[in-house]
Formats: C-alpha cells, sequence, structure tokens
C-alpha cells in the first residue's frame, strides 16, 4: 500500500486505500509539500522572477493538494462514515486557511505583481495574458492589497467560514437521515404508484421493519407527496421536510446568522457595501444590483400567470371537493396540482416512467453525444470504484484521440448527500510537448433505484438531471486549455450552467427522445398521443415554476445585500420569508422558505451565494443557444462542433460574453426562454 494513498495522483483511483485513516497524515504531508512549493516562489529575488516562476509555478504548487483534497470531500460526498467525517472535519479548517492565505501573502504577491508589471509580463497574450489578468484579479479581490492587519482579519474568516458551513451541510444531511414514516396499513397508500410502493417495501426491508417505509429523500418523498390521497400523511410528511435544519439538534438557525455576518464582514473589509457586489464582481451580472434587477425582471414578467395559476388551483380544488374556495394547505398543493395536470391535459407523468429505463436513457445520451458532439463513450468495466453501483466510462473523439474518463453514481443511499452533481477528480489538457493528458471526472445522483427484477425505470425530470450534469462533465472532459485552473467548468457562475442546461433541451425533443426512450419490456418508443400530451403539459405551472427559482434567487441576493438589516433577528424564518412572500405560493398555513436547508447558499464558503440567480440567468443563455440547433438541425454536427470549439473547450480562456458572441454572433435574446416557458408568444 502507498504511503500516502490520497497523494497518488495516479489516473486510475485505488478507492478502497482512501480509508479515512489516512485522511489527516496525508492532507498534513499535501500541506506540508504545498507551503513549501509558495514559499519558493515567494522567497525569489526579484531580480531573477519571470512569468514561469512565479505564475506558472503557482499553477503547480497547489495541485497535489487540491487533488488529495477533492478526493477526501467526494468520498465524504458519496461514502459519509463518522470516522471520514471526523478526519475531513478535522483538515478542513487547515485546508480552507492554507487557501485563503495565499493571495494575502505579501511576498508572493509582490513577485506576482513585480511580473505582471514588467515588460516581458505584458507583453504576454492570449491564454498567458488570460491568466495573469485572472490571477491578479483573484489576488486583489482576495484582499491582497489590504494592510498586514485585514489581510489576517479576512484569513481567520474564511477558516470559520469553512467550518460553519460544513457543519451546515453535515446538519442537512443528518436531519434528513433522522426521520423516516413506516405506514403498516397499505389502504392509507392509496393513489401512491406501484414503483414508490415497492420501493417503499424494500426500504422497510433493509431496515427490519413490517410495513412500508418511507424517507425525506426526493425518490420517496416527491411521489409521496404528489400522489398520496391521505392527507395526514402528506402533513406528516410535509412536516417533517420543512423542518429540516430548523429543529435542534440539527438547527442551522444560529449558523445562518454567523455566516451572513462573516461574508458580511468580507466585503466590508475588501471595500464592498455587500457580499453580493463581492461575489459578482466578476461574473457577468457585475453586481448585486444587477442581479436582482434581472431577478426582479422576471417576477414582473410571470406576475399575472403566476397569480392566475394560483387561483385555477384554488378553484379546481374546491370544485373537486365541493368546499367553498380557499387557500390550499402546502402539503395539498403538489397534490391537487398533480390532479389539475390529469384532468386538463388527461397525462399523469408516470405513464412516461417505463419508457425511461436508465441504461437506455444513458446509450441514448451517448449516442447523442457521438452525433452532435462526435464523442465514442465506452463503458470500461473491472475499474475500481467507491461503490458497486458505480460505473466508469472512457470518452474519445471521432479520431480516437482519448479525451477523459469518468464515474457515475446515481441512486441514493444513507451515507450520500442529497441532489445531483459534477466534479473533476483530474485535469488535463494540451502539455507544453504538444501531447494531450485526459480529464477525469464524475457524475452523481439520487435517481429512482432499480427494482427486483426490474430495471432504474425514471421520471422525465430525473432524465434532464442526467443531461444537465452530463453538460457540466463535457464541459470538463472536452477542454483544451493549457492552464488547468482555466480549464473546464472554471468559468464565471453566471455561465456555468449554459452546457449544462443546454443539454436538458433535448430531453424534450421527439428525435433525441427516439435515441434515449424505450419501453424497458417492449422496447416501444413512447407512443406520439404520450408525447403530444407530455409536451402540451410541458408548461403546466410554468409561471409557478418560475416564481420558484424567482424566489431562491431573489431570497439568496437580499439576503446577502441587506445582512445588516436582518442582522439580530432572533430567527432568520419570518425576515427571510418577508423578503420573497410576493413570490411564494399562498397557502393556509403559510409555509417556511428553505432558508434553514439552502445548502446551495450554505453548504460552502461562497458555493452559490448570491449567485443563485445563475440558474435562471443561464436559462436564458441555453434557450436561447438551442435556437441554433433548432433552426440548422438537433442532430446538427456542425452546430454541435462549434459548440465544442467556442465555448465547451474553451474554459475560461476568455470572456464568457466573448464565448457566447463567438457561437451565436450576437448577444443573448431572454425572449428565447420568455416563450419556451410559455410566458411570451413566439
Amino acid at each position: 500500500m502507498a504511503t500516502h494513498p490520497f497523494l497518488d495522483s495516479s489516473f486510475q483511483v485505488r478507492w478502497s486505500q482512501l480509508a479515512a485513516e489516512h485522511v489527516v497524515p496525508d492532507i498534513e504531508e499535501a500541506l506540508a509539500q504545498a507551503e513549501a512549493a509558495l514559499a519558493r516562489i515567494a522567497t525569489r529575488g526579484l531580480a531573477e522572477v519571470n512569468y514561469e516562476n512565479t505564475f506558472r509555478a503557482l499553477e503547480d504548487a497547489t495541485e497535489g493538494l487540491a487533488v488529495a483534497w477533492s478526493r477526501v470531500t467526494h468520498l465524504q460526498s458519496v461514502a459519509d462514515a463518522p470516522a471520514l467525517r471526523e478526519a475531513h472535519n478535522a483538515m478542513l479548517p487547515k485546508v480552507s486557511a492554507f487557501f485563503a492565505k495565499i493571495p494575502l501573502d505579501a511576498g508572493l504577491w509582490q513577485r506576482l505583481r513585480t511580473v505582471a508589471e514588467s515588460p516581458a509580463g505584458r507583453a504576454l497574450t492570449g491564454i498567458h495574458r488570460r491568466f495573469v489578468n485572472e490571477t491578479v484579479a483573484d489576488f486583489r479581490q482576495a484582499g491582497a492589497d489590504l494592510p498586514p492587519e485585514k489581510r489576517a482579519r479576512i484569513e481567520a474568516l474564511q477558516g470559520e467560514l469553512a467550518q460553519l458551513t460544513q457543519k451546515y451541510s453535515d446538519q442537512v444531511l443528518d436531519a434528513t437521515n433522522a426521520w423516516q414514516l413506516v405506514v403498516t396499513d397499505e389502504a392509507r397508500l392509496a393513489g401512491l404508484p406501484p414503483h414508490a410502493k415497492a420501493a417503499a417495501r424494500r426500504s422497510a426491508e433493509a431496515k427490519g421493519v413490517a410495513g412500508w417505509r418511507f424517507t425525506l429523500h426526493a425518490p420517496s418523498q416527491e411521489p409521496f407527496m404528489t400522489y398520496v390521497e391521505d392527507g395526514q400523511l402528506r402533513r406528516e410528511m410535509w412536516t417533517s421536510a420543512v423542518a429540516v435544519g430548523a429543529e435542534a439538534p440539527h438547527d442551522n438557525t444560529a449558523l445562518i446568522a454567523r455566516i451572513l455576518a462573516l461574508r458580511a464582514e468580507k466585503a466590508a473589509l475588501l471595500g464592498k457595501r455587500h457580499f453580493a457586489d463581492l461575489v459578482l464582481e466578476r461574473r457577468m451580472a457585475k453586481d448585486g444590483a444587477r442581479a436582482l434587477a434581472f431577478v426582479e425582471d422576471f417576477q414582473r414578467r410571470a406576475a399575472a400567470a403566476f397569480a392566475r395559476e394560483c387561483r385555477e388551483l384554488e378553484e379546481f380544488q374546491a370544485q373537486q371537493t365541493g368546499q367553498p374556495g380557499q387557500r390550499l394547505a402546502p402539503w395539498e398543493v403538489p397534490f391537487w396540482a398533480e390532479k389539475l395536470r390529469q384532468a386538463r391535459h388527461a397525462f399523469d407523468e408516470e405513464v412516461l416512467r417505463p419508457y425511461f429505463p436508465m441504461d437506455r436513457v444513458i446509450a441514448g445520451m451517448f449516442e447523442l453525444a457521438t452525433r452532435v458532439f462526435g464523442l465514442r463513450i465506452t463503458e470500461r468495466p473491472g475499474v475500481e470504484v467507491w461503490h458497486p453501483e458505480v460505473k466508469f466510462y472512457d470518452v474519445a473523439d471521432a479520431r480516437g484521440r482519448m479525451l477523459g474518463s469518468f464515474y457515475a453514481d446515481w441512486h441514493p443511499r444513507e451515507s450520500k448527500r442529497g441532489g445531483a452533481w459534477m466534479n473533476y477528480l483530474l485535469t488535463g489538457g494540451p502539455r507544453a510537448d504538444g501531447t494531450r493528458a485526459p480529464h477525469l471526472g464524475l457524475i452523481c445522483g439520487n435517481l429512482t433505484p432499480p427494482a427486483a427484477g426490474r430495471p432504474a425505470l425514471l421520471k422525465h425530470r430525473e432524465v434532464e438531471t442526467i443531461f444537465h450534469e452530463f453538460g457540466h462533465l463535457l464541459h470538463h472532459l472536452l477542454g483544451e486549455v493549457e492552464i488547468k485552473s482555466l480549464n473546464g467548468i472554471n468559468v464565471a457562475w453566471d455561465f456555468v450552467e449554459l452546457p449544462s442546461q443546454l443539454m436538458e433541451n433535448w430531453c424534450w425533443e421527439r428525435a433525441s427522445l427516439d435515441l434515449l426512450a424505450r419501453h424497458h419490456e417492449t422496447g416501444a418508443p413512447i407512443p406520439e398521443e404520450i408525447f403530444a400530451k407530455m409536451t402540451a403539459a410541458k408548461n403546466f405551472r410554468s409561471a409557478c415554476a418560475t416564481m420558484r427559482q424567482v424566489a431562491q434567487a431573489k431570497m439568496d441576493l437580499l439576503l446577502h445585500i441587506r445582512t445588516a438589516e436582518l442582522a439580530g433577528a432572533a430567527d432568520i424564518e419570518p425576515a427571510a420569508r418577508a423578503l420573497v412572500a410576493d413570490c411564494l405560493v399562498p397557502t393556509e398555513p403559510p409555509a417556511p422558505t428553505i432558508v434553514k436547508r439552502f445548502t446551495h447558499i450554505f453548504a460552502e464558503p461562497v458555493g452559490y451565494a448570491a449567485g443563485y440567480y445563475s440558474y435562471k440567468w443561464a436559462e436564458v443563455l441555453d434557450a436561447d443557444a438551442f435556437t441554433r440547433f433548432r433552426r440548422e438541425g438537433i442532430f446538427s454536427a456542425q452546430v454541435g462542433a462549434e459548440f465544442v470549439d467556442k465555448i465547451l473547450s474553451r474554459g475560461n480562456s476568455a470572456d464568457p460574453m466573448e464565448l457566447y458572441r463567438a457561437f451565436m454572433g450576437r448577444e443573448p435574446d431572454l425572449n428565447a426562454l420568455l416563450v419556451r416557458a410559455g410566458l411570451a408568444a413566439a
């Protein structure tokens, strides 16, 4: 066994050796190596500094640590266990402090600035010019120009933020896992689809209990809240779901207040009015006011349709129950929304599930990637993985050139965090000698698992999730940027969702659905009648869906813009709700916001904080960009090649708007998204 298995950067990761007891010694060693490498740069004589021994050396100095730490954090996401969590949390403050202090190292900053301002530095062009500019901007934005006492304070608060946000994340996961509902009377499960009932039975058996077991994980919670006719059961699950992160022993209330305060303090130290302005300075939105104006513009455009959709649901429920029209309870909304959709469109999403066996969906997605992007994707069995369900794939281009490989881990486990995500483990790309190193990445989700004797049959939304994460993955694997930190998904956060959200468009096209949607028993494609109903129902309650995103984006921005006004509140929830009350579906009782389980903005020191609007911003880009495929052919290899050449392969090698204009020939058109959502005429 290797002395330091987490420091083994071999392309084939030996997961079985990455045990919890190695985390502390391995990361300590990686930190020592990185510290020494940085010290060599920071103490180099000013007369001998150049681009290679400063900027390029800085790029290399932290790579070993970054690779090792990414494996620790990944394992904690997919194989959480007490010993691993303890080791991770022991090293997290040290790793966070190390990265936080890099731009605050006066000696290092002096040498970088000397090179950047030298004639040779100013003469750099292309990707090297971009790298210098981005690095200098990184350092300045992190506080490199501050006096020593302020630099020390920023370093300290970064470490505290890392610990607080990790605890927030842990508490959401622990609260989610702590709850279960066991139903022993099958009659109370009337309305629940057979696949969900079977999954609940298997879950109960696995836990050694009689009956049907339900959890707060999405594949269990969503069909339960949508279909179970027993309102008391739905109320019980809803009550527990909204309590995640809000009740002892997993209460995030105090953590939120402290996280917001530290972020505001950091922004003030760096001369910004608030954290949103600090975060957005180098993103496409540029500042908090512009991002907020963008979100509120969407709110105005959707407001009338939103009010109509809410009123229609109340009227429908009154008509169906014979009760006078009134506000619905929050646990009634998904149930009656599904009833209304079935009444209006004679379409139940569950009829699609037999047509989406996971293996077929993935094979069809790979075929689409071959046609559109010229890729060859093949599964490679026998590769060591972190769980038996994980699969490993190789990706080559049409010429057979190896681009990279990836792991895929799609089903929920108690040891795995919720949601879906993509990440990278190794960044390859062009080498100085003209060769190219392959990239290594991963995609994870919490999708419907297979049943006994039957494949995993997915909801259409789960199919979109696979395509979404695959889009992120392609952004990484197809990167052709010589500077690793500028490769792939290392772009502005309001640009990073373009490739992922663009991929979702193919999940709605008849021709592409025929590649990936086949009945798991007969092999038949989706019947035309069902496809017509599916597309007719696509924008059912789309204003409510839009407003849900608007509410979360607006709450995120306002929490970070108005932090000072919110300080001192005993509980953030009433204040958070007041910020977005006009964006929430009116219910009785009023539903709390997701602020105490909003991991997008509170589970990392920055993450999507002040940046949740990015999803809507990138939706504008993806809806507009897909109009080119619609116009020139959804399988157009030429348009696909241009998307690879002008966006996917370019990473952060140029300003995002410059890349977008190169592909579309113009600035993005907001109307494309409004038309797609049924909120504007074509």
